[in-house]
């Protein structure tokens, strides 16, 4: 499994719980916005009857012309109209027009041409920066036929447009912007078990096949930790199925192996002490030939049961004793001396004590694997030193030789099972350092591959952090 970024499994997830928190308050904001308008609406409404409602008081204060020429009108103005235009010039305003849309009194701004009907008309008008709510209403009067005006500077539409900023628009953003981060931070509140199981997950490797703790889990997601845990249980059946096979397969070979060895080996030392015939010389060749298949088939049957017992989920219930890694360099290089003095090998012992908690008899597989593939693959003459101690305060083995080495690029490799690099001489199978590496794993360490000093030769180092 992988990690994209704000979480790769609930990204998507708390993407859509945060927007669909939010989309609500989104459509309330706008709702609230539409009944502002609504309550605005409704109050124009209010004042276009109450401007109705002074036209003809308007048009009853109109007592007569002020002289013959129509040059003005006698206006007693009535309690209302007073009322209405004692709100100030900036808020209230009428105008007198006759047929021909002249002013006889009032504002001059107000001048226009008479509706063509009787009906009051209404229309917005802005002045000087002030919208005005604007009826207009031809009537009859003791002046004759004039129009009335009237002017009403408080719309409530143009207040609610001028203030929908201050008053809608802003306090619903800054709620929406709060909003949106206390959502998203109790989304990840409430996501944060899920967040724990995937990184429990993800950290895992891929031999552990132990079962997750439901009891720690969301309840929510208990279901899918149940299904997990099944699917585990069954892998791990199956693994150990295989291990079982292959362990009973080695083991069942070992016996016979090891009598075809034995009496293989009994043909060669008969076959070589035999004169120097050239039907004797073939005969010691195949004979030869046969030993070294033998060693070999035995060798692998007895790494294979080493590996099956050597797996980390084996050995995962097994409890560690303390184990003390001098004595364990010490026995290995008495274990291995014969072989290296065959080849006039330099096989030396670099060692201070330490202890650790392990398994004793799967560090010895451990180092003998190691040691032996230094022993085998380093020339004659050449130099293994098997070392042990404390670095930093961290206990550590390790076995240094001045062979071939391993290139860098496939140092990860042959940790592989059965991966020998290309062009290595002698005989084998693949299998020491991946038993070593499974042994490292089940202390839970890895082996650490490195040049030798002076850029020659292989280290392998293991160090116990648990």
């Amino acid at each position: 499994m992988t990690r994209p970024g704000a979480p790769a499994m609930t990204g998507g997830l708390q993407r859509r719980l945060v927007v669909m928190l939010i989309s609500p308050l989104i459509l309330l904001a706008l709702l609230n916005a539409w009944i502002d308008y609504r309550s605005a609406d409704n109050v124009a409404q209010q004042q276009d009857q109450r401007l109705v409602a002074l036209v003809p008081l308007l048009a009853d204060s109109v007592i007569g012309l002020a002289d013959s020429a129509g040059g003005g009108l006698l206006m007693l103005m009535a309690p209302p109209i007073e009322a209405f235009l004692g709100a100030g010039p900036d808020f209230a305003a009428f105008s007198i027009l006759d047929a021909d849309g002249r002013v006889l009194r009032g504002q001059s701004w107000l001048a226009g041409l008479p509706p063509t009907t009787f009906e009051p008309e209404f229309h917005s008008e802005e002045n000087e920066g002030t919208t005005w709510r604007i009826v207009r209403q031809r009537v009859q009067s003791v002046a004759g036929e004039i129009t009335v005006v009237l002017a009403d500077g408080t719309d409530p539409r143009q207040q609610w447009s001028r203030s929908i900023l201050f008053k809608v628009l802003l306090p619903n953003l800054v709620l929406i912007t709060l909003a949106a981060f206390a959502v998203n931070w109790a989304v990840r509140r409430a996501l944060k078990p899920l967040l724990d199981l995937k990184e429990a997950v993800e950290r895992r490797s891929p031999r552990d096949l132990s079962a997750i703790d439901e009891q720690a889990s969301p309840e929510e997601v208990r279901p899918l930790v149940q299904s997990l845990n099944r699917l585990f249980g069954l892998v791990n059946v199956q693994a150990e199925g295989q291990r079982r096979f292959v362990a009973d397969a080695a083991h069942q070979l070992r016996t016979p192996l090891a009598g075809l060895q034995a009496q293989v080996e009994a043909w060669a030392q008969a076959a070589n002490a035999q004169p120097a015939q050239p039907s004797v010389t073939l005969r010691a060749e195949q004979v030869n030939k046969l030993r070294k298949a033998t060693r070999r088939t035995s060798q692998l049957a007895n790494q294979l049961l080493a590996l099956s017992r050597a797996d980390a989920r084996t050995m995962h219930p097994q409890p560690m004793q303390r184990v003390d890694l001098k004595e364990l360099c010490e026995t290995t290089l008495q274990t291995h001396l014969d072989a290296a003095t065959a080849k006039r090998m330099d096989l030396g012992l670099d060692v201070q004590p330490a202890m650790v908690m392990g398994h004793d008899w799967l560090l010895r597989e451990l180092l003998g694997n190691l040691v032996d593939n230094a022993v085998k693959y380093t020339p004659e003459g050449g130099t293994v030193t098997i070392r042990c101690g404390e670095r930093a305060g961290v206990a550590f083995v390790e076995v240094e030789d001045d062979g071939p080495g391993i290139p860098r690029a496939e140092r990860a490799r042959v940790l592989e099972r059965f991966y020998r690099v290309q062009g290595t001489p002698g005989e084998g199978n693949g299998l020491g350092l991946a038993i070593a590496d499974e042994i490292a794993r089940a202390h839970h360490s890895q082996l650490e591959l490195q040049a030798g000093a002076d850029n020659r030769g292989l280290k392998v180092t293991l160090r116990f952090t648990g």
